[in-house]
């Protein structure tokens, strides 16, 4: 997705005015079902069926095999806000390298169901492992983002036999959010994220994500949150979109990151700071928050076999917006 553009064209759009920049928004918007049926996938998307909490459900997932395979496996763990085919480029770069790449959309995110329970890390992790059966794969390296990271943590701590390296790529979670956030009622949280406008979404992604990226590259992110308002089970999706932020501020994994001993290696984009519930906490906590790079460093220090990489003016979509630096960190760290 990032510099594929021609640099002039790049950097026309970033000087753009803002009409021109967010014209997409304005644009009528053609609705997508909330399994965001009518957004396109980069390759074909495969269903597993899974039951959690005795409802039955469908887990979406893409399975890219190389051409030249070198035996192993990659497992693509998404961000809270971003579907997963936004992992293409990585998908690509891993696949020329010899990796079978398996993309999965965790429940309650992207192309697969919405629940009506709620969502928990433990969950999501034997889903995941779940997949990993279903598709007869013993091991695995873990390539996550963002929420991904702290869902990466959890599998690696809960089944690290099927780890075979952890890439924790712009993670949250590196930090408690219930030291500086109170908690809010879901039903609160479900009314302002109700509220929320396609502007205001694409000002609060490029604001807390420190986004290095042309407008254009953030307009998929707001279609797929936005195009599926239409739907008449929005409704649903919008409190399984609420019950993964209640997840991350719930279930942290911080006090788990030391302990994980899986060959482990932290890229942080040196811009980052993104602290989910910031603007909830008491205004003398919030700069204290967000302190990802320092925070990676930190817990890396304290494990047995981890690194944190940062990478400068980068932000928080560390694989788009340095895709170079990232490709040799990553296929370096995964060749050992």
């Amino acid at each position: 997705m990032n510099r594929i553009l021609p640099v002039a064209l790049a950097a026309a759009l970033l000087t753009a005015p803002l009409s021109f920049a967010y014209a997409a928004d304005a644009a009528p918007r053609e609705p997508y079902g909330i399994a965001l049926e009518g957004f396109a996938y980069p390759y074909p998307v495969h269903l597993l069926p899974v039951i959690n909490d005795g409802e039955q459900l469908s887990m979406a997932y893409m399975d890219i095999a190389p051409e030249r395979p070198n035996g192993r496996t990659v497992v693509l763990l998404h961000g809270r806000n971003f579907p997963s085919s936004y992992w293409v480029p990585v998908i690509k770069m891993l696949s020329e390298a010899g990796f079978r790449v398996v993309v999965p959309d965790q429940i309650g995110f992207g192309k697969s169901s919405k629940p009506q329970g709620e969502l928990h890390f433990d969950t999501l992790a034997r889903n995941t492992i779940a997949l990993l059966d279903h598709l007869k794969i013993n091991k695995a390296e873990v390539v996550a983002h963002s929420l991904g990271g702290m869902l990466g943590v959890r599998i690696a701590r809960a089944y690290p036999d099927r780890v075979a390296h952890l890439v924790l790529t712009a993670p949250i979670g590196l930090e408690d959010y219930r030291l500086y956030v109170p908690p809010t009622p879901t039903e609160k949280i479900i009314e302002n994220e109700d509220k929320l406008t396609p502007d205001g979404y694409r000002k609060q992604l490029q604001t807390n994500y420190a986004i290095k990226l042309p407008p254009d590259a953030i307009t998929p992110f707001v279609d797929a949150r936005f195009n599926i308002k239409g739907s008449p089970d929005y409704p649903r999706w919008l409190r399984a979109y609420v019950s993964s932020g209640q997840m991350i501020y719930r279930e942290p994994v911080a006090h788990e990151v030391a302990l994980i001993t899986e060959p482990t290696l932290f890229i942080m984009g040196a811009d980052d700071h993104n602290a989910p519930g910031r603007p909830n906490a008491p205004e003398a906590l919030r700069a204290k928050m967000g302190q990802n790079a320092e925070l990676a460093k930190a817990l890396a220090a304290k494990m047995p076999n981890a690194r944190a990489e940062v990478i400068p003016d980068t932000g928080h979509l560390v694989f788009l917006e340095a895709p170079e630096k990232y490709k040799d960190l990553v296929l370096g760290f995964l060749g050992r």
